[in-house]
């Protein structure tokens, strides 16, 4: 026997009332990343009992993430990094700045000052909405995935890590991009060594495979 659906009426959201002559609104506080609550509640604690640190101010955190895009073809095609631009900005949230060759490379008929990428920095909020988009949404995505890289260090608790293909970010509409393009995400930790780096982005879930499995 089936059961009734119910339905639910639900009343139109109301107008913004307008603040008094003279005041200033002020805006509703941004929700807090669960990433960012989950480093607070719960890896710090973590962290700080693993490495044994004097007091919880020691305990290693992100302090930046970088998303760029190199767009070698700009010079002969204008329109890529229009399309690029675009992408990163629905990806991160954020307008992305250009990166200019510094020098001449004749033999890729490169001139000094020629456009050869974009990136943009996230910070604060918005730098853990990106890392929660992207651990738990991105890398998932992405076919037969194994996990990323654990070498990916740089010997001073940064971690790099390179996708193929920018579909995997759910705001990117495959039948509107312009082709398929790659991006490097780069995580810029206070962390003294890789381990304390590595141990910090495990914890917070990135998905790191098992060392010596491809």
């Amino acid at each position: 026997m089936s059961k009734a659906k119910t339905q639910v009426k639900t009343e139109p959201d109301a107008e913004p009332k307008a603040a008094p002559r003279g005041e200033k609104r002020i805006p509703e506080p941004a929700p807090v990343p669960g990433m960012l609550k989950l480093y607070q509640d719960t890896v710090v604690p973590a962290l700080a009992r693993e490495f044994e640190y004097d007091n919880e101010m020691q305990v290693p955190q992100v302090a930046k993430v970088v998303v760029n895009i190199g767009i070698g073809e700009a010079k002969d095609n204008p329109k890529a990094l229009e399309a690029a631009v675009g992408d990163v900005r629905r990806i991160t949230g954020q307008q992305p700045i250009t990166i200019n060759a510094r020098k001449a490379v004749a033999a890729f008929k490169l001139r000094a000052g020629m456009t050869v990428g974009i990136k943009t920095t996230l910070r604060g909020r918005r730098m853990w909405y990106f890392l929660e988009k992207l651990i738990g949404v991105a890398l998932p995505r992405i076919r037969d995935f194994r996990g990323v890289n654990p070498e990916g260090f740089d010997g001073r608790g940064n971690y790099s890590l390179g996708l193929r293909e920018q579909i995997v970010f759910p705001e990117v509409d495959y039948d509107k991009i312009d082709k398929i393009r790659g991006l490097e995400v780069s995580i810029v930790t206070t962390a003294r060594t890789d381990d304390e780096a590595r141990s910090l982005l495990a914890k917070l879930g990135m998905p790191f495979r098992k060392r010596g499995t491809q």
